[in-house]
């Protein structure tokens, strides 16, 4: 049953106006659908957009940061819980163990790197939660690509690639992660001779 969902995103609020409508637009439906937000604890940026919206809405969220980035992304202190973590490991296996689900909305490296991570561990077997790419006005159309090439070329099982929950709607994301089974396949492909 999913409780919490984990959001990652940019310090920096990008280029488009989208980006934050897209972030609050997502606050929004966690929260009206009973969920609680887990994001990376700032108060800047996309993060501090998506933690606002949700807590506006009167939602729960939970934040995780480094104790080395709590000036530097300047941490949220409004939230209703902060957790302070001593690594950007920690602070990804924190957001893990607190999520039932992972979604990316446009960012940087930071948020492409919890992203795969994820991603990675759920083609292990490591979890079972879905993960997502919130793919506001195409963002990530070229990453997507991307990927399709890693399975067309047999880098990355077909099915593994099926994982990764693709839309530009919250309330679709959402949906799919209600619903989200994972598949029972093994990480590894044959050997070739």
């Amino acid at each position: 049953m999913v409780k919490r969902i984990c959001v990652y995103c940019g310090s920096n609020p990008g280029n488009r106006p989208a980006y934050k409508l897209a972030a609050v637009r997502l606050a929004e439906t966690i929260v009206e659908r009973g969920y609680e937000l887990v994001y990376g604890g700032a108060n800047v940026g996309i993060m501090g957009v998506i933690a606002d919206a949700a807590l506006a809405k009167g939602g729960k969220v939970h934040g995780v940061i480094p104790g080395a980035l709590i000036e530097k992304e300047i941490a949220h202190q409004g939230l209703t819980r902060l957790y302070s973590v001593g690594s950007m490991a920690e602070r990804k296996q924190k957001m893990a163990d607190l999520s039932d689900g992972f979604v990316s909305l446009p960012g940087g490296a930071g948020t492409m790197d919890e992203m795969f991570e994820m991603w990675v561990w759920a083609q292990l077997g490591w979890n079972d939660k879905p993960s997502a790419l919130m793919n506001v006005e195409g963002y990530y159309d070229h990453l997507l690509r991307f990927l399709d090439h890693q399975a067309k070329e047999g880098y990355v099982k077909q099915a593994h690639r099926d994982m990764l929950v693709v839309s530009d709607d919250a309330s679709d994301i959402l949906d799919q992660f209600e619903n989200y089974v994972a598949p029972n396949i093994g990480k590894w492909v044959e050997k070739s001779d």
